[in-house]
């Protein structure tokens, strides 16, 4: 009997368009050919370049060059469709790429059309007028000049974070337009950063914009400025790049070097490959550095690290917008008025939150009306934040503070359909709460705990209707933080649940369903991480060390991490898993000693704001008899080993649905790293889950080139 091998189904490009119209310059400036980049879908899905992307502008270029070297046009300019400029490559195919040669070519083709605009042999212009990333930059890049619409919600190389690197001239072009340094923040320091995007402000003051434009009349004034460049009527002024200073040029690309070494460990290829391309680029001739980019772009995309990066990437583009194991949407109940117990801090994120995305009424309760106020305070100071920033119109601003109130009496809840408790992390506080606030609310009212560690089941036990309790876990800062972790105890409902979910997805946050268990996920495998290196510590090796052992795990070192979580919500937490699972979570003798010194941290902060070890924690730190000194490869061999275990005891107990929820709680509540896939794709490319659980965690060719 035969059997045979179907093909995997590359998928279909979304072509992104490339048509052309003349338009007629003011001021006797002459004829510019704009190309409007459109894929005919809405702001929802950019335009990309897959290669059919490319090869019609390819053509369209080919095209105007013809008619200016016939002298029938003066400019040309590339602008993109409403919202979006373009956000560079379409990497849906790059999983089935399967050989270098095919990664190479990709290089080729873009490099090919990006420098047919540059070689145009009439001005050039990149309108910017929406979201540019990855090839939309470099394309912008490859223009003679570029103007940038105020409205521009990103604008970034993001490549390194995915694993990647500028390939299509962002590594040669960049450094010397803006010189080295501030090309590197952007290639290097900002992916690194949680894949930090620039403002539209910021891209003209680095000097990549030459001019910043209101978005109302953004092509038009983008016409009349490309016009007064022609006549001479506008000088585009720019900050001169020194080639001949190969001092200043290489300490640049040292110093890019030494904090992708700190943060990654040399684990991640593509950031510090595109250092030495920057680095390259200071003498270089532009075919050199697009060779360069094209053999770095063939090593890269046929890596594990990138595979990982895409996967990481479909994880919260797809994964996320369909939350694994959620109940039917039809099943939720409306939400039209919302009550929160609680006005601290994360009480007061939370209220304002849901007045902006839910625009309904808020009402906060607390213990006395100084609390009330200062809750209430703390909106109204975040909105004026948010309308000096332009983020809301005055008409928002007026509604939202009219939104949200407070009160000393829950009897505001008589009417809300959904509460949710933001109280001291103590449950017997948390039960004699959600009873006051039964007594109060309606029949179908749902009950939402914000707990970060206790058990959702055992809150609701003592309630007459504990079906419709839920956790609702958010992560702080709350309106920065994507993940939402949804907890049902034993007893909760399904139309519960679904309005969970679909609070949830108007919040605009990544959902996922957690099993009712001691610290849910996140700070479940945090937990272990944090206690594994807290007990490699206390046993004798150096902080510095273990840090290098950990360096590309966590976005930043654990004691740093553990400062901004604050070092008693620590403590809680590995109280909480200790408790619940026994010693293989270490509570650290001396964070209890930091906690009842009532330090913030393990950590000061220098004049510069860094991170420096604080002497009077040292001198709280546990003295080990016998001090164990393990060396960096031994830390991270523990580390890993510790949360390969915890991943495979959480898998076994039907915490979360499947391994990619813990990358997208991993990625999304932790800011764990794109190129490593969160964690458990690591754990399978260093042989960690083989050597602990003695198996693969992912199949091969998920997160990684196939076999």
């Amino acid at each position: 009997m035969t059997t045979t091998t179907q093909a995997p189904q590359i998928p279909t490009e979304v072509v992104t368009h490339a048509p052309v119209q003349d338009v007629v310059l003011p001021g006797g400036a002459g004829v510019l050919a704009l190309v409007t980049l459109d894929n005919g879908k809405d702001h929802t899905r950019p335009n990309t370049f897959g290669a059919e992307s490319l090869a019609e502008l390819q053509t369209a270029l080919d095209g105007l060059r013809a008619r200016a070297e016939a002298g029938e046009i003066q400019a040309v300019a590339v602008t993109g469709k409403p919202f979006v400029f373009a956000v560079g490559a379409d990497l849906s195919g790059v999983p089935y790429v399967t050989s270098r040669d095919q990664a190479v070519e990709s290089g080729r083709a873009g490099h090919r059309a990006f420098s047919t605009l540059s070689d145009l042999p009439v001005p050039t212009f990149a309108f910017v007028n929406g979201a540019a990333m990855g090839g939309g930059v470099e394309l912008a890049l490859a223009a003679d000049y570029r103007t940038v619409s105020a409205g521009v919600p990103a604008f970034a190389l993001p490549e390194t974070f995915l694993g990647l690197l500028p390939g299509w001239g962002g590594c040669y072009l960049l450094p010397r337009l803006v010189g080295p340094a501030n090309a590197l923040e952007v290639i290097t320091l900002n992916p690194l950063s949680q894949n930090r995007m620039l403002a539209a402000k910021e891209v003209v003051g680095l000097g990549i914009g030459d001019v910043l434009l209101e978005p109302a009349d953004f092509l038009e004034d983008s016409l009349r400025w490309a016009a007064g460049v022609l006549t001479g009527a506008v000088t585009v002024e720019r900050a001169p790049v020194d080639l001949d200073d190969e001092v200043a040029w290489d300490a640049a690309c040292d110093a890019a070097r030494k904090t992708a070494l700190l943060k990654t460990a040399g684990k991640a290829p593509g950031v510090l490959r595109a250092v030495e391309l920057v680095r390259a680029a200071r003498t270089a001739s532009r075919e050199e550095a697009f060779a360069a980019e094209d053999e770095a772009l063939g090593d890269l995309v046929m890596s594990d690290e990138l595979r990982a990066g895409l996967y990481a990437f479909d994880l919260v583009q797809k994964r996320a917008k369909r939350p694994a194991g959620a109940p039917d949407k039809e099943l939720a109940r409306p939400v039209t008025k919302v009550g929160i117990v609680g006005a601290g801090l994360m009480a007061s994120q939370l209220a304002l939150l849901f007045a902006r995305r839910l625009g309904v009424p808020v009402v906060m309760t607390d213990l006395d009306e100084e609390r009330v106020a200062k809750g209430v305070g703390y909106v109204h100071h975040e909105v004026d934040a948010l309308l000096e920033k332009r983020r809301v119109s005055p008409d928002q601003a007026s509604f939202l503070k009219r939104t949200v109130t407070g009160s000393t009496s829950k009897d505001g809840f008589a009417d809300a359909d959904l509460v949710i408790e933001a109280v001291f992390e103590e449950m017997s506080v948390k039960q004699q709460v959600f009873a006051e606030v039964e007594a109060v609310v309606p029949a179908e009212c749902v009950l939402m705990t914000n707990t970060s560690s206790l058990s959702v089941t055992e809150m609701a036990s003592g309630l007459a209707h504990p079906e419709r309790v839920v956790g609702f876990h958010f992560f702080n800062p709350v309106a920065v933080m994507p993940l939402l972790e949804v907890i049902p105890g034993e007893r909760t409902d399904d139309a519960t649940l679904a309005t969970a979910f679909a609070v949830g997805k108007r919040l605009k946050k990544t959902c996922i369903l957690a099993k009712d268990s001691a610290s849910f996920v996140v700070n479940r495998l945090l937990g272990r991480f944090m206690g594994e290196y807290s007990r490699i510590v206390d046993a004798g090796t150096p902080v510095e060390v273990a840090d290098r052992g950990v360096a590309g795990l966590a976005p930043m070192p654990p004691y740093v991490l553990l400062g901004l979580v604050g070092p008693a919500i620590a403590l809680h937490n590995s109280e909480t898993l200790h408790r619940a699972f026994g010693d293989r979570f270490h509570v650290s003798p001396t964070l209890k000693r930091v906690v009842e010194a009532g330090k913030r941290g393990y950590y000061a902060t220098d004049e510069r704001g860094r991170p420096v070890p604080d002497p009077e924690v040292e001198a709280l730190r546990e003295q080990p008899e016998s001090p164990v000194q393990l060396t960096a490869d031994e830390v991270r061999a523990q580390v890993l080993g510790a949360i390969a275990e915890e991943v495979g005891l959480m898998l076994s107990e039907g915490v979360v649905q499947a391994p990619m929820d813990i990358d997208l709680a991993m990625i999304t509540g932790a800011g764990f790293q794109f190129w490593n896939g969160g964690i458990v794709p690591l754990l399978d490319r260093e042989g960690v889950s083989e050597r602990v659980l003695g198996r693969r965690l992912l199949p091969h060719g998920v997160a990684s080139v196939p076999a």
